[in-house]
């Protein structure tokens, strides 16, 4: 009685070491160090590794280690002074073909490396970093669709061989009609463009008025938030930055968290950055419908453009800085198949006639009125480059008339995704690392406090089995700590409030099992059969127990935000491992110590 098969003995001690394993790395502690990235996206090779370490050491700073990771560099440093001379020299050294970040590294040995394993990151409280707060402009975003309709109506109606004026007022499309005749057959024509939006007949018998529904503009709401988180996330990968956070916080804002970044010079530009293209048809007869004038950047001249977009930023899925045949600097520009099909088209139909980049770009000003400041946001729209169609293209070509670093950086732009909707900093914090230090040396304090008390109450009030449950606590933390690290969930003070939660709760299991075994002692049952029934009748309150706190803790998980989630993912990891280690994981000792031969007395 009382014993496991071997081949689940074997599997507990397989359990214990992998979660040894994967819980080492965070044995070794964080260290400063620089992660340089190529600032055009390309992989950084050994030989590039090699000339960043010798120039830094030829500046008489030696990195404490510098290896390959995910395709950028990474040099370790022993103090922040080094990190920050380091960091320096390069950015001398290689200017802005480099993006170079102040970071935080694991002081891992390499043969941890090798095996590909890492610590648990820790969140911006105990880490230290940047924090910012983004507004999205909703407005903008429900424009831009209104927008769109108005082009896509317009097309509609042409291709139908409708004579008709389309504009756009605010929030309202009005369509007119050169013909009573023509009414119905527009009508329907729209609606069977989107079905969901509201069309209100004017009183003339030849016009109507197009608005979206509520639906549809809380639809475009989600798709701004949604599509410029998305963004984001890939303009930080950009800038060569790890861990970063981008989540949503209540209808119109975004949290960018990067944590271990003290440098926030080059992150605001990228962040709120709102440039992208569009690549429109010029005028030459000046009377097109809906034609405009847009001013030329530098030498370029401004151009009378169509109304209609040939293909724009958000069509564009790839871009890299380059020079032209020329020797100009240039982005070679890959389209999306819908945007490159317009572009044979327009190619296709208008030989020898002149197309136009425009540049947009919008970016608060502060000015002063009435001797007060006021923040206000201004859409700059402007020709790059105006060039004669010679040839038909689909979705491969350049666009020129930028230095190399706009260049560079519209290319960066591009490549990460066009934004849906500009975004505004609301707020923003640097979190220093001595901060999150002090941060990280309180929390883990109280988890050996708390771990500590429980131990000596366990030893004292439950001799050996005391002891046993000591043993599976401990291994309960170094479960959690595994776990955290192959799931690459960052640890936050919240987070270490569920840890600290969790060693109570784990411990709670196995005082159900010890005075279940002692009432069967009581009883009058055998050693054997008290520890079979102990275990046995205890299992049911445990689970009922574990299982309600788990369903609290999903909750918190699907309705929380940032901290609550931390605490959150923290209590579900410990509940799952502490069910582990309090049933099967002492089950497995106490059979051992006890299983399997005659005992009179046991320790409990």
């Amino acid at each position: 009685m009382n014993k496991y098969p071997a081949w689940l003995n074997a599997l507990v001690l397989v359990v214990l070491l992998t979660g040894i394993l994967f819980a080492l790395p965070n044995l070794y502690g964080s260290v400063p160090a620089l992660q340089v990235a190529d600032r055009l996206g390309e992989p950084v090779s050994e030989t590039q590794l090699s000339e960043f370490v010798a120039t830094v050491s030829n500046a008489g700073i030696e990195p404490e280690a510098y290896f390959l990771k995910d395709d950028r560099a990474v040099l370790r440093f022993l103090t922040p002074e080094e990190q920050t001379a380091a960091g320096n020299t390069l950015r001398d050294r290689y200017g802005r073909e480099l993006n170079i970040a102040l970071t935080l590294a694991p002081k891992l040995p390499a043969w941890v490396r090798s095996l590909g394993l890492n610590p648990m990151s820790l969140g911006l409280d105990l880490r230290g970093g940047i924090y910012v707060l983004l507004e999205v402009d909703m407005d903008s975003a429900i424009q831009k669709r209104l927008e769109s309709y108005q082009q896509d109506f317009n097309d509609r109606l042409r291709q139908a061989r409708i004579r008709n004026r389309v504009d756009l007022d605010n929030s309202i499309v009005t369509v007119r009609l050169a013909s009573t005749d023509d009414f119905t057959a527009a009508r329907e024509l729209i609606r069977d463009a989107d079905p969901q939006v509201l069309i209100t007949d004017g009183t003339d018998g030849k016009s109507f008025t197009v608005r979206m529904s509520e639906e549809q503009i809380r639809e475009r709401q989600n798709f701004a938030i949604e599509q410029n988180m998305t963004t984001l996330r890939n303009r930080v990968d950009e800038l060569g930055v790890a861990e970063p956070l981008v989540q949503r916080q209540g209808v119109d804002r975004i949290v960018v968290q990067l944590p271990g970044v003290q440098d926030p010079t080059e992150l605001d530009k990228i962040l709120t950055a709102t440039a992208t293209v569009e690549f429109r048809l010029v005028d030459q007869s000046g009377n097109a419908p809906g034609s405009r004038r847009y001013p030329g950047r530098g030498v370029e001249q401004a151009q009378v453009l169509k109304r209609e977009v040939i293909a724009s930023g958000d069509e564009i899925i790839n871009a890299s800085a380059g020079f032209s045949a020329e020797g100009q600097p240039a982005v070679d520009i890959t389209l999306d198949a819908a945007g490159g099909e317009r572009m044979l088209a327009t190619t296709r139909d208008n030989l020898n006639k002149p197309m136009s980049t425009v540049f947009i770009e919008w970016r608060e000003e502060t000015v002063t009125r009435g001797g007060q400041e006021e923040t206000r946001r201004v859409k700059t729209e402007e020709i790059i480059n105006t060039a004669t169609i010679r040839g038909v293209f689909k979705n491969r070509f350049q666009i020129t008339g930028l230095n190399p670093i706009e260049a560079s950086d519209l290319a960066k732009l591009l490549r990460a995704g066009a934004l849906a909707a500009p975004v505004y900093k609301v707020d923003d914090r640097t979190i220093g690392p001595t901060l999150g230090q002090d941060n990280i040396d309180r929390g883990f304090r109280a988890i050996q406090i708390g771990f500590l008390a429980v131990i000596v109450f366990m030893a004292i009030y439950y001799r050996v089995f005391g002891l046993i449950a000591d043993v599976a606590l401990f291994s309960n933390l170094v479960f959690i700590v595994a776990v955290l690290s192959m799931l690459g969930a960052s640890l936050t003070l919240p987070g270490i409030a569920g840890i600290v939660l969790t060693v109570g709760m784990a411990v709670d299991a196995n005082v159900l099992i010890f005075e279940r075994i002692r009432e069967e002692l009581a009883a009058g049952s055998p050693p054997q059969q008290a520890i079979h029934s102990g275990y046995d009748k205890a299992l049911s309150s445990i689970a009922d127990a574990n299982i309600t706190t788990l369903i609290a803790a999903i909750v918190l998980l699907g309705f929380g935000t940032g901290p609550v989630k931390g605490f959150a993912i923290t209590l579900m990891i410990g509940i799952l491992t502490s069910m582990f280690t309090a049933i099967v994981g002492t089950r497995a000792i106490v059979n051992l110590a006890f299983g399997g031969r005659k005992i009179k007395d046991i320790p409990v």
